[in-house]
This record gives structure tokens, sequence and C-alpha cells, in this order.
């Protein structure tokens, strides 16, 4: 179509009057913020370490150090999309940068567990005013549907990028500095974005917003946060948790009622209609599955690189690198493939690839060997995921994809916390099981394999069973965890095929 405008008689399509060179340009803009975003998230994994060292976190803290920023992003992404839908994406956008930039400079002045659980909140409230902007404002952008499958394509490849660059990054970082620069790296990006957000993107809104629900929009805040509590602490505690089981509740009670106005409301802040949609829910059903597996995976992997296999934060970057190299190879490639062989039969395959991966992990015994060939099959995998944004907005009306976009994100963040909390509370009960130690702190020990070689070393000599003990336990877990995983991702690939028409053309034009 050669980048021509399609639209209604006596209405201009969504991004008409944006020149190419100008789509492109805001398309570099938009995947950065994605860039480093993800970066932020892998960052995380590698310097959790040097944080635990430095402030010395209860399993609580730690928790919550990991989990707060998907919280905070998963209550919040509902209505701050639709706010940006009514207010314009391109304001919320550059707000969600500002706040971004500035939380991570006030890591200068946290010194303690709690400062850093109020930082990754406030990282979390920047989070949600950028991504469902960013994928609601390449919807806008590119109205022409080849253009857009390509430009979700790279975005997506961005996020590929940042899992390669994060571990990196955060590993020569915390080599030279302290891992208040795993936090401080975002600055400088922010500002960039800012002033280059300003002059490339357009503004874009819902043209028909309706009115505001403000009953909605407070429901939808302590829902997302109840349930997201709620999984943490059944993770953590198990169903006896009185204050998880209230949680529990109240999310049951207000997402319920929340979905109730959303379905009889003309203009919904979230338009849970979409899901009649076949190609909407498989799209959710991968992101919500990847997101799941492989948030548990890569947290487990990168402390089991550095306390089992003894690397560095920059070594285990490095050895991180397959997954996210394979998967820079072929996000790229995902659009064409589908075209050429169907949507259906590439984004089921890589969840079905990836899944495989995990099965390596499972299977084989681990050595790096076996894990780089796993990361391998797993970035390949997940490399199909870059036409999962494709396949969600392929049927959504521009006006909704604000709507479509946060039900994504929330896809991906609360699978981000189910994964840690329900996949980690497996691991948790495997690495318990693995233990027999009876002696001084043995709750230290059995809370967790850094806890365990602390004490492993104050012991001295005595001390070197108990440290042999807890790496096996731990290498133990990391491999049924990656055996659930497995599972959980060829179940959706069976979801995602049934779900999906095998006719789906992404490069199909809608508004």
């Amino acid at each position: 179509m050669n980048g021509r405008q399609v639209s209604r008689p006596g209405r201009p399509a969504p991004g008409a009057g944006v020149t190419s060179r100008r789509r492109w340009a805001g398309l570099a803009v938009l995947s950065a913020s994605l860039l480093l975003v993800v970066m932020d998230m892998t960052v995380l994994n590698v310097a959790l370490p040097a944080i635990s060292a430095a402030l010395r976190p209860d399993a609580i803290q730690l928790l919550w150090i990991v989990d707060v920023y998907a919280l905070v992003l998963a209550g919040l992404l509902v209505a701050v999309s639709a706010l940006g839908d009514r207010w314009g994406r391109k304001k919320m956008l550059l707000g969600g940068f500002a706040l971004f930039g500035l939380a991570s400079a006030a890591v200068l002045w946290a010194d303690s567990a709690e400062a850093v659980i109020a930082l990754r909140a406030l990282l979390g409230v920047g989070g949600a005013m950028i991504m469902p902007s960013t994928l609601s404002m390449i919807r806008s952008l590119f109205p022409d549907g080849r253009e857009r499958a390509t430009a979700l394509g790279v975005w997506s490849s961005m996020a590929a990028v940042g899992a390669a660059l994060g571990p990196i990054l955060g590993g020569l970082l915390l080599e030279h500095f302290s891992w208040h620069a795993a936090f401080l790296v975002n600055v400088p990006v922010m500002a960039v974005a800012i002033v280059a957000g300003v002059f490339l993107l357009p503004e874009s809104r819902n043209p028909r917003p309706g009115r505001w629900d403000a009953l909605g929009t407070v429901l939808s805040i302590i829902g997302m946060a109840a349930l997201v509590y709620a999984i943490k602490h059944v993770g953590k505690n198990g169903l006896a948790d009185p204050s998880a089981l209230l949680a529990a509740a109240v999310a049951a009670l207000a997402l319920g009622w929340f979905v109730a106005r959303c379905l009889r409301r003309p203009d919904p802040l979230l338009e849970f209609r979409l899901f009649r949609s076949g190609p909407f829910s498989s799209g959710v059903v991968a992101a919500l599955a990847t997101s799941i597996a492989m948030a548990a995976m890569l947290l487990l992997l990168a402390q089991w690189m550095q306390l089992v296999q003894d690397y560095s934060p920059l070594e285990t970057g490095v050895r991180l690198l397959p997954a996210a190299l394979a998967a820079l190879v072929a996000s790229p490639l995902a659009p064409a493939l589908a075209a050429r062989i169907g949507a259906r039969t590439v984004l089921a395959g890589g969840l079905a690839v990836a899944g495989l991966g995990l099965l390596v992990l499972f299977l084989a015994p681990l050595g790096y060997p076996s894990v780089a060939v796993a990361l391998l099959l797993i970035g390949f995998g997940e490399g199909a995921l870059a036409i999962a944004s494709a396949v969600i907005m392929s049927g959504t009306p521009s006006e909704k994809s604000g709507s479509a976009a946060a039900i994504e994100e929330t896809s991906y963040e609360l699978g981000g916390v189910l994964g840690v909390a329900v996949l980690g509370s497996v691991a948790a009960a495997v690495y318990r099981t693995g233990l027999d130690y009876g002696g001084p702190a043995a709750a230290v020990v059995r809370e967790s394999l850094g806890g365990a070689l602390d004490v492993a070393t104050e012991l001295g000599a005595s001390g070197a069973r108990l440290a042999e003990q807890a790496r096996e336990a731990f290498t133990d877990s990391l491999a049924v965890t990656c055996g659930a995983g497995a599972l959980l991702m060829l179940a959706g690939a069976a979801a995602i095929w049934l779900l999906t028409p095998r006719e789906l053309d992404l490069s199909a034009t809608h508004h």
C-alpha cells in the first residue's frame, strides 16, 4: 500500500497527515521506551544479589522488591490507559518518561529495603503510563495493516534487545559501581526519549471517549492490586494465609463488579467484549502463558548462575545472551513468516518451541551447555511473540486500541507476578524438600539459597556439606519449575491453535 492512508469517506484515518518518515521515527522513540523498561526488569534480576548483600532485606521485603513494580503497574494499567485515551496518549507517554527518570534518579537517596520498594512502586506508575501508550500509539501511527505488523515486529524486537543488553549492562555496572547504577542508567535515556518524543510523536486520543467511569476506575485499581497481593501471599504462605484469602475475596468482588459495569456500559473503561474475537483471545493467552513461564525461569536461572555456578554478574549476563540473541533474530522474521505460513502456525509454533526449551532444562543434566541449548530454543520461540501484538490489534478498532493495549499489558504483568509467586512457590517447596539441615539458623537455610550459603560460610569447614546440599536442592527446584513452565507453554500453544482462525491476515487494515 506504500504508506497510503485508508479511511472512511469524510473521516480521516488514524495517523492521517503523518509522513512516513515521521511515523518510523516515532516508532524509534516508542521502541526505545520498551527497550528501557525491559532492560530495567532484566537488570534487576542480575542486581538482586548485590541489593540483598547491601541492604539485607528479609524474605518478604525481597519479594516486594521484585514484585511491587508489577503490582502497581497491573493495578494502574486500566485506569491510566483509559485516561490516556481521553487526555492524549503522547502526554501520558511523556509524563511516564519523566516519572520513570525521576524515580530512577531518586535511588541516590535510597539506603534501605523500604526505600527501594517505594522507588520500584514509582517506577511501576511510570511503566503503567508508558507501556499501553506505546502500543496504542503504534496502532494509531500505522493504519496500514502490513506496515503495522512490521512496526509491531520491530517494537517486539526491542524487547529481545533489552533482554540481551539488560544483564550485560547490569553486569558491567555492578562490576565497577554500586547497585545504584542499575537504576541510574535509566535517567539519561529517559531525558533523550522526552526530547525526541516532543518533536517526533503526534498526539492521539479516542475521538469519542464517553463519560469517565470514576467508580470503575476505583474498582479496577483495588481489584487488580488485591489480586496480585493475593497471588503473591498464597504463593508464599499457602492457602491458609488469612490476609491472602481476604485479598482474594476483595479482588473477586471488585473485579467482578468492574467486569459487570464494563459489559453494561456503551463506553466502558475496558472493552471486555474484545474477547469475543478469537485472535484477540489467542494473543492474550500467548502473553499470559509466556510471561508466567519466563518470569520464574529467568529469576531462578540468574540466581543459579551466580550462586550455584559462581559466575559474576557480568558473566551471568553474557551467559543469558543466547535467548535474547535468538529472539532478536526471530522477532523481525515473524511477520514475514506469518504472511507465508499463517499467523496461527507462527504464534502456536513459537510457544511450542519455547516450551521445548523449558523441557530441556527439566530433562537434561543442568550444566551450561544444556542451558545454552535451552535458551536458544526459548529465544527462537519467544521471537514468535513479535506477532502477538499484531494478532491482538488486527481486529481491534483504533478507538479501542488503548483498551486492547491495556489488556495485553495487564496479561504480561499479571503473568509475571503469577510466575514469580506460583511457580516461585513450587521452586521454594522443592528446594526445602531437598534439605535435611537442622542446625543453627535452619529457618534462614530453608528460606533461600543465599541464606544457606551465608550460614555455610559462617560454619567454616563444617558448612561445606550444607553448601553442596543447598546448591543441589536449588538446581532441582530450577529443573522442576522449568518442567511446570514447559507444560504451561505447550498448553498455551494448543489453546492458540484452537482460538486463532487459520486464515487470519495480519496485513488487513481495520478502523
